[in-house]
């Protein structure tokens, strides 16, 4: 049985997660957010990338198979389908270019 990190979590630890706090904080990407921080969102859609998901459902599906590690992977709750695209449809757009333009 492993007990090490999950490959996700590992892939994860390259993220500049200061950066991206500073970036969400100059946009007020966090505010009036109850659930999904955009933080999880990006996890959730670099997760949906990674192991090539195909629309919404099929990321929610995939991340409840996974239930027993979303923790270990970073997810405080399981993410839902209509809350990951609310995340979608509202966060300002400019947050994910300047954290693209700061992974590039």
């Amino acid at each position: 049985m492993n007990f090490g990190k999950t490959l996700f979590a590992q892939i994860m630890e390259f993220v500049p997660w200061s950066s991206l706090a500073r970036i969400v904080a100059r946009y007020g990407g966090d505010s009036r957010v109850r659930s999904l921080t955009c933080t999880e969102q990006f996890r959730a859609m670099a997760f949906a990338q990674l192991t090539y998901r195909e629309s919404l459902r099929d990321i929610e599906t995939c991340l409840l198979a996974n239930q027993t590690k979303l923790y270990s992977m970073g997810f405080r709750t399981p993410v839902k389908r209509s809350t990951l695209a609310d995340a979608n449809e509202g966060r300002d757009w400019r947050i994910w270019e300047d954290l693209a333009a700061l992974l590039i």
